[in-house]
């Protein structure tokens, strides 16, 4: 018996499965990381030529001895020796650190407390902020050169209103007791309009339905300040405090104008140091291995702080 089996359609071709999008996403990834690294790399090559070249040789010539005019010797790790030792530098370290102490919590706590001043309905904020914000675009010569006038013992303006209220004149930058506590005190002044700034700008970006629940629970201001703000101010409080380390690590203008690092090196800091080693004494490759030293600080206090917050600033 026949079978007859059914006729083929050969009309109809084969089926073709679908192309993978994979090589298109693939090849826009690609096209999208050209992109981004043709914008990165002007910024990259400035930050090589300008900040990775120079710390590098830092590093290399802090163990030679070079003065500018020769060529460097190496010496092993006595520059680093030396500074440890020197009791000058060693004076410098603890002034430097001082001065950070007192002027960083200080300003950033008076900085805060201005920011929750001006996050209210308060007329004529723009005018305040920006009284608060001018000591911080101000030159530092020329802020140095008003407090010059204003700390004069003779015809200074502290010392006019001191007499105001029959108190005698101090001379406030010759004296070893004074000299330090004045000069922490136009650091704190300066720094305060940066760190307020930044306080506001992490405050108007707060959400508000988290008050207004607050609110309903019965949450007093305080509870909320406590509780809701300062919580979520955590990444912007960490970014001040690494800034405001970092600059308070490398005053030196205001030392170099007001007090010069006297009165008996009371006021002496670490980069004044190291300005005198490299373009007083020439001592170019003291000057470097003392810079690696005050690398070193601001890098252990910032991961010191980064440990203290949690390891992530970004997290609540």
């Amino acid at each position: 018996m026949a079978v007859v089996s059914a006729p083929r359609d050969v009309s109809a071709p084969p089926a073709v499965p679908p192309r993978s999008p994979a090589p298109r996403r693939r090849r826009a990834g690609a096209a999208r990381r050209r992109a981004g690294m043709l914008m990165v790399a002007p910024a990259f090559l400035h930050a090589l030529i300008w900040i990775g070249i120079p710390v590098i040789a830092a590093f290399v010539l802090s163990f030679t001895n070079y003065d500018v005019l020769t060529q460097p010797r190496f010496n092993g790790i006595q520059n680093y020796v030396d500074a440890l030792t020197d009791p000058v530098f060693r004076r410098g370290m603890v002034n430097t650190l001082v001065y950070a102490f007192f002027t960083v919590p200080v300003a950033m706590g008076i900085a805060l407390l201005i920011a929750l001043m001006l996050d209210t309905q308060l007329r004529a904020r723009a005018l305040f902020r920006t009284a608060v914000f001018i000591p911080q675009v101000t030159a530092t010569i020329a802020v140095a050169l008003v407090w010059l006038w204003i700390y004069d013992p003779r015809n200074g303006l502290l010392n006019a209103v001191l007499g105001f209220f029959g108190i005698p004149a101090q001379n406030w930058l010759s004296s070893t007791t004074w000299a330090m506590p004045s000069v922490i005190a136009v650091g704190i002044w300066q720094g305060i309009g940066l760190k307020m700034l930044i306080y506001l700008a992490a405050l108007q970006s707060l959400p508000k339905d988290v008050y207004e629940a607050a609110s309903v629970d019965g949450a007093s201001k305080t509870r909320q300040f406590f509780s809701i703000t300062l919580p979520l101010l955590k990444p912007a409080t960490f970014f001040v405090f690494v800034t405001s380390v970092i600059s308070a690590f490398q005053a030196f203008d205001l030392i170099y104008i007001l007090t010069d690092g006297g009165p008996a090196n009371t006021t002496t800091m670490m980069t004044y140091e190291i300005y005198k080693s490299a373009f007083r004494e020439f001592r170019v490759g003291y000057a470097c291995a003392q810079s690696i030293i005050l690398f070193v600080f601001l890098l252990l206090l910032t991961l010191a702080n980064r440990r203290l917050n949690g390891g992530d600033s970004g997290r609540h």
